[in-house]
């Protein structure tokens, strides 16, 4: 079945609930949006598995004309058959002035909405 529900959302995180998919399997899926929205995978820190894209210096020296973005992703058994799926936004977006937090704000509704897809 996948996505049945969301638990928490606030400006730079989201928990979605499935049911009925493998842990391993939503990791392969989340995965695989990611990596073709153009992120990396950058390792696992504290559980949670961390994606970057863009890159951080040119944000630094041309701001919001460079996009970037960094996230972790962690994906927890809940229950019986159910996991929860927390995204959090790990980049502020300063960096690229108030275009570039509109920037990652947007960045994290348009994962909001592409994590319900599975």
């Amino acid at each position: 079945m996948g996505f049945i529900r969301n638990e928490t959302t606030t400006s730079d995180m989201f928990k979605h609930v499935y049911t009925n998919v493998s842990k391993d399997e939503l990791e392969r899926k989340i995965n695989t949006l990611l990596t073709s929205w153009g992120y990396k995978s950058k390792g696992i820190e504290n559980e949670s598995t961390i994606f970057e894209k863009g890159n951080r210096t040119a944000r630094i020296l041309l701001g919001a004309f460079v996009k970037y973005s960094k996230i972790s992703v962690r994906v927890t058994v809940i229950g019986q058959n159910e996991l929860i799926c927390e995204v959090r936004s790990l980049s502020s977006g300063i960096s690229g002035g108030l275009i570039g937090i509109n920037q990652v704000k947007t960045e994290i509704r348009n994962l909001f909405t592409a994590f319900q897809s599975f």
